[in-house]
């Protein structure tokens, strides 16, 4: 039995209150219905047609309960509803039936894509789209538009039932209008909308002037960077498509105006640069340009196992007279494992490696200011080269084991999946200490040329390489 709510929420003294009239009427009931009971029992009992009655009775009492068992089953895979009987809102769960994620499968997997196509500049062309991708029960996250002469290219982050394909996705993209489709996975970052994304990316850039080509990459996906001198790239600011003097947009090839003078080209193959895209390079460099050359100076004293002090901070094109300082104290062995080509040239590559346009560079230095190691961490290209080089009379002293570990933890930082070192075979330093980053190791070798390149794919940070172990690696000529 039901009460009167207000029966139930009044009280007197902390305890609810009772009426008598209302115990009176639940007895009266009480006595009824055993008066119906025994009369129904002694009508059958002695009745001619008694235990066809009962048979009768219980077949009804049996299908009764076959149909509310049927009828519970039906209604309990219903969507949950409210109290004034509409459909609960997204994200309520029922008591009964199983549980979908939003676009997933029964077993609420999902899948997250990249999607980028190219539609019509026409009313009516994106909701034809949408409509596509909601009969697959797609859910569309984001979406950025790019306008083009010939179309508009709409680029989606997509949340799919896990049991969608890329090729099934794509179909139904095509049939809703869209073409030139590009899909690939995509992955919790992705989430952060675009003008986070590109705030985070500047502030990086502000900071730092060797986070430029990481910038460029974080903002464009997967593509290869190279900067070039001014002497290489003719000396000539680009000029192309885009129709500026800084810059040039070529379809899958951008060239921007590097602020040194030179140029930094990004190639991306496997899907065209919007006009947009290459608006959003074009600034990040420009902030770089504005800000003009720094480098953090942060500093972190260490103290090596024999008792020596020695400070290891960031370097830059300042520091070029005291690299080429310590060259001279090298030992011609020692530069020879750490350069390809002739030894005395070994001061030419000074201004590339210790340039924030190419990387960032690590120094050594001892009480009194003087450097006595170098660590570089190169952006080559889509790859990520480290590379060593200290002098004769500190290697063995724990020196390039120190600068290894923390060039190894900024590309970690950085996102690289891999770090390689190219030395020579005799250089037994510079193996060791890559095995001491207690990483997983591919070699190379060859004609003499030994390539070690170290998977960064790995949750915990790396561990420093054992101090007994220094090494120089080799640097290609030719990267000049």
């Amino acid at each position: 039995m039901t009460r009167d709510m207000s029966d139930v929420t009044r009280a007197k003294n902390g305890r609810p209150v009772h009426h008598w009239r209302r115990d009176l009427v639940e007895l009266a009931a009480l006595f009824t219905a055993v008066a119906v009971a025994d009369a129904v029992a002694n009508l059958i009992g002695h009745g001619p047609d008694g235990p066809a009655l009962l048979t009768a009775s219980a077949a009804v009492l049996i299908a009764t309960a076959g149909f509310h068992t049927w009828w519970s089953r039906r209604h309990g895979h219903a969507p949950p509803r409210t109290d004034t009987g509409a459909p609960a809102p997204a994200g309520a769960t029922g008591t009964t039936g199983p549980e979908t994620g939003a676009g997933g499968d029964a077993d609420g997997a999902t899948t997250l894509w990249r999607m980028r196509t190219t539609v019509k500049d026409e009313p009516g062309s994106l909701a034809a789209l949408c409509t596509a991708l909601a009969g697959r029960r797609v859910d569309i996250l984001s979406l950025q538009t790019h306008p083009l002469p010939e179309g508009t290219v709409d680029e989606f982050l997509l949340r799919s039932p896990g049991s969608l394909t890329a090729s099934e996705l794509t179909r139904e993209v095509a049939r809703g209008g869209g073409a030139g489709t590009w899909i690939e996975r995509a992955d919790a970052h992705d989430l952060v909308d675009a003008p986070t994304r590109i705030l985070a990316l500047a502030a990086r850039t502000a900071l730092d002037a060797a986070e430029l080509p990481l910038a460029l990459r974080q903002l464009l996906g997967r593509c290869t960077i190279r900067s070039l001198p001014a002497t290489a790239a003719g000396a000539a600011a680009p000029t192309g498509a885009s129709g500026r003097a800084d810059g040039a947009l070529e379809d899958t090839v951008m060239r921007l105006r590097a602020p040194e003078g030179g140029v930094i080209t990004v190639e991306r193959p496997y899907l065209p640069f919007t006009p947009t895209e290459f608006a959003r390079a074009r600034a990040l460099v420009e902030l770089d340009t504005l800000l003009g050359p720094r480098v953090p100076r942060s500093h972190d004293v260490l103290t090596l196992p024999e008792g020596d002090a020695i400070t290891v901070r960031r370097a830059g094109t300042d520091d070029v007279e005291a690299a080429r300082a310590m060259h001279e104290r090298c030992s011609q062995r020692t530069l020879g494992l750490r350069y390809h080509g002739p030894v005395k040239d070994a001061d030419r590559y000074l201004n590339h490696l210790l340039s924030p346009r190419f990387g960032r560079t690590l120094a050594a230095q001892t009480a009194s200011g003087r450097v006595v190691g170098l660590g570089h961490l190169l952006w080559d290209g889509d790859e990520t080269e480290v590379a060593l080089l200290v002098e004769d009379e500190w290697q063995r002293r724990g020196v390039g084991g120190e600068l290894l570990a923390r060039l190894v933890a900024m590309a970690v930082e950085a996102g690289c999946e891999s770090v390689y070192a190219v030395t020579q075979a005799s250089n037994t330093g510079m193996v060791a200490a890559m095995r001491g980053l207690d990483l997983p190791l591919d070699y190379q070798i060859e004609e003499g040329t030994l390539v070690v390149t170290a998977r960064l794919d790995t949750a915990r940070p790396p561990a420093a390489p054992h101090p007994a172990h220094d090494g120089q690696t080799a640097e290609r000529a030719t990267r000049d």
